[in-house]
């Protein structure tokens, strides 16, 4: 018997689960806190947490693991990390952290983003980080440079959230190829860091840490983590990748052509590409995959949109804490298209899908006499599921070709509202398997580790448990609503005055 461990560290909590190696079946998991993490928004479009808070979060779930099904820690083969992505921790010589961390989707560093893509020029930008600088990581530090000089000049490395959670456990600051990716401090073009885009932002490469292979023995369980998390010292950390591209990961989603999803905090959509291809307005993004080589290069073309399950998190405060499936079970008693009652599910941030523009979020077309809270609900789910077609929509202009998507059987993908009208408006197969994150980032350690010989010997055990198709009667319906909800969005936005054409570069 060998157990393997993936520990996902998430903006509203952290899981932790553990398989068994054999026969890749999940033998438990645990969440902690129970209740969301909080994120301290100090100004407009800010969004913030401790560091600290996620560490000491992974060592209750794992403790609270440890009691409830009292594995032997000394059979735990391979330790994987996943994490939400772009991410800024900054750490001092000492291994202290100087700043709460600015997470996924704090907005202050857009405009220093978007003058960088204008001023190193859009056509650089998309050849070589097949992105804008954007809101991503980079921008971030730059932000901190140009406002906290003095904290700046104390950072030693910078680091992902997930790379701090690996430096807790084996004292050892590193990232990977993918992660720098998912920052913009990697050039596609060059195969090495995006040194370019360091000097325009006066960023020493010296912050960066030491990069290792995703799938690699990244250091060992150091004395001291080990027993404040209960486990055995020794134990090798083999596996990190940031929360998208590791749930294409769990989902066997390793090659050209397949897709993946995921709807929790955020929704995204996140397709495998070998073209490296860009956006020219940047709404969706490519990133290093996690199996991709020098000599395969794979990228993930992700579409994100932020407002996903944090709505439906926020919708359940409004009604009083109503279960997830009581709300699900409310919003299938109101019709498609809810009688004509319109969401734009935004306002967690600035939006790529709508250039990083801080867009809220708005209820339209609410009639006192026609609509409940049903009605409500149900506008919710299809508006999110709208914003997620209006991203993929993008991926498509972009080449990438959407017809069958994996998802886990988690999150949003749980309401049959939510199915029936993801599948029905973007015309896709939806196949939901036994999997989460975490699961994900065990099944990587397990390969990291060599305890699976390839990544195909990791998916034992993975099962599809549902699929689900378009209807014809039900695309009809939806194509109508979605038209409604395109109207109304693009009320709200300016409108675009040239058109600009796909990015395909051959390097």
């Amino acid at each position: 018997m060998k157990y393997l461990l993936g520990f996902d560290i998430g903006s509203s909590s952290i899981k932790v689960a553990l398989l068994n190696a054999e026969t890749g079946k999940c033998l438990a998991s645990v969440t902690s806190p129970k209740k969301e993490m909080e994120i301290t928004v100090e100004a407009a479009d800010w969004a913030e947490q401790r560091p600290e808070r996620w560490w000491q979060e992974a060592i209750n779930a794992t403790q609270e693991l440890k009691h409830n099904y009292g594995f032997d820690a000394s059979l735990v083969a391979g330790i994987g990390i996943t994490y939400q992505m772009h991410g800024l921790v900054l750490l001092d010589k000492q291994g202290k952290v100087l700043r709460p961390a600015i997470i996924w989707c704090d907005s202050r560093a857009v405009d220093l983003g978007n003058q960088a893509f204008a001023e190193l020029g859009e056509e650089h930008c998309l050849s070589n980080y097949l992105n804008s600088p954007g809101n991503f990581t980079a921008s971030k530090l730059k932000w901190v440079k140009e406002n906290e000089p003095d904290l700046y000049a104390q950072i030693y490395k910078i680091q992902l959230p997930g790379d701090y959670i690996a430096y807790q456990m084996t004292g050892l600051m590193q990232t990977t190829v993918s992660g720098l990716s998912e920052g913009v401090f990697w050039n596609f073009r060059e195969q090495a860091i995006a040194q370019d885009l360091l000097d325009y932002y006066g960023i020493s490469h010296d912050l960066l840490p030491e990069v290792v292979e995703t799938f690699s023995e990244q250091g060992r369980l150091t004395p001291e983590a080990a027993q404040e998390l209960g486990l055995h010292a020794g134990t090798p950390i083999s596996y990190r990748a940031g929360d998208q591209p590791n749930n294409a990961f769990s989902l066997n989603v390793l090659h050209a052509g397949e897709i993946a999803a995921t709807a929790g905090t955020s929704g995204v959509v996140y397709g495998i590409s070998e073209t490296p291809t860009a956006d020219p307005r940047s709404r969706v993004n490519a990133f290093v995959h996690v199996n991709s080589t020098p000599e395969q290069p794979k990228n993930g073309v992700l579409m994100c949109m932020n407002g996903t399950g944090i709505l439906n998190s926020w919708l359940r405060k409004v009604v009083g804490e109503l279960p997830y499936d009581e709300m699900n079970q409310l919003a299938a008693q109101a019709p498609v298209g809810a009688e004509g009652l319109v969401f734009l599910p935004f306002g967690n941030g600035a939006e790529r899908i709508l250039e990083n523009r801080p867009t809220n979020a708005e209820l339209r077309g609410l009639n006192f006499n026609v609509h409940s809270r049903n009605h409500v609900l149900r506008a919710a789910q299809e508006g999110i599921v709208f914003a997620l077609n209006y991203g993929i929509d993008i991926m498509r202009q972009s080449g990438v070709q959407v017809r069958k998507v994996r998802a886990g059987n988690a999150n949003m993908f749980l309401s049959p509202v939510f199915r029936e009208a993801f599948v029905n408006c973007a015309g896709v197969e939806l196949e939901l398997y036994n999997t989460d994150a975490a699961q994900g980032a065990a099944r990587g350690a397990g390969v990291g580790a060599g305890v699976y010989a390839s990544t195909d010997d990791a998916f034992v055990g993975l099962e599809r448990i549902l699929t689900q198709t378009p209807t014809p009667e039900l695309q009809e319906q939806y194509q109508v609503a979605y038209a409604r909800w395109q109207e109304n969005l693009n009320s709200i936005l300016p409108q675009q005055t040239t058109q600009r054409h796909v990015h395909q570069h051959a390097f």
